[in-house]
């Protein structure tokens, strides 16, 4: 008896051990799991027929030096169009959202596509949800300041994680034009509890990346558009609908029946480009601004 209590006592022992170590692998190497940052530059907009400028932004480094955010500027055809401020996803780098950024620029809009730091030509060594929140403020701050564009002529996008940084600086700043949100989360928390292997770890106290958008939604006052597709297997459609419920914001929400997490454009075609055409005029004319309505399809 005595023997078998040991045995399982020594057993107990490695699982708390082999579970105190999972907690601290998972809570020291979590940026890991979240950002997949590429440095190597696969296309830019001259590829798609679009002529473009690199431009290098200023940010404030963790050291107290300056780092830059590599960003491409591709100004709209049309005088007297929108700026949309473009914040990709937690994969790759500015290059892999060329095309899509190209659907806004015929839209009529000039577009401000950034890289941010770990990611492509910008500086940096690897991203963090701090950063990334800086990052874009230093894009913002660079359409106001260095291109002279009112705060009310921009319109904030962002696909995935980067959805959450949209509406990140969105909430910093209720002067922009308007936010489209696409196939992003509720919050890093919710996406970490849909795996079955995590959940059995502490998330609440492990997490330091929180991206918690869930929180911060009521906190809008600009017009939002969401966008997700409904056969999204990384982020499903339904944390758009709990965004959406949440906004206080005018708002609408466009599900793409059978978009996936990066198609939903391709997929959709016109009803995708429709939506984003009918806020964008929605935006952009004078006077109060009408209450959105969901559109499931």
């Amino acid at each position: 008896m005595k023997k078998s209590t040991a045995v399982l006592g020594s057993v107990a022992s490695l699982i708390a051990l082999f579970y105190t170590l999972g907690c601290a692998y998972l809570w020291s190497q979590q940026t890991r799991f979240i950002f997949r940052p590429q440095r190597q530059i696969t296309s830019t907009p001259a590829d798609t027929g679009l002529s473009y400028e690199d431009v290098f932004i200023p940010v404030a480094g963790n050291s107290g030096g300056v780092e830059r955010v590599h960003a491409w500027w591709i100004p709209s055809a049309t005088a007297g169009k929108s700026t949309l401020l473009y914040l990709h996803g937690s994969a790759l780098n500015i290059s892999a959202n060329v095309e899509h950024a190209k659907r806004f620029h015929g839209l009529g809009f000039a577009v401000l596509l950034l890289s941010y730091r770990g990611y492509g030509r910008s500086d940096g060594d690897f991203p963090s949800e701090t950063k990334v929140y800086q990052d874009a403020e230093a894009a913002w701050q660079y359409l106001v300041t260095k291109r002279e564009i009112a705060p009310d002529d921009i319109v904030i996008y962002g696909h995935s994680l980067g959805g959450a940084v949209a509406i990140d600086l969105a909430v910093r700043h209720p002067t922009a034009r308007g936010l489209i949100v696409e196939a992003t989360f509720t919050s890093i928390f919710d996406m970490a509890a849909r795996g079955g292997a995590y959940r059995v770890f502490p998330l609440d106290l492990i997490l330091t990346q929180r991206f918690d958008s869930l929180s911060k939604v009521d906190r809008l006052r600009v017009p939002v558009l969401y966008l997700h597709g409904t056969k999204d297997s990384v982020a499903p459609f339904d944390m758009s609908r709990r965004l959406y419920e949440r906004t206080r914001a005018p708002k609408r929400l466009q599900l793409i029946l059978g978009g996936g997490h990066n198609n939903s454009a391709r997929v959709g075609g016109s009803v995708y480009l429709q939506a984003v055409k009918e806020f964008r005029d929605m935006v952009a004319s004078d006077g109060n601004t009408p209450r959105l309505r969901e559109k499931p399809s």
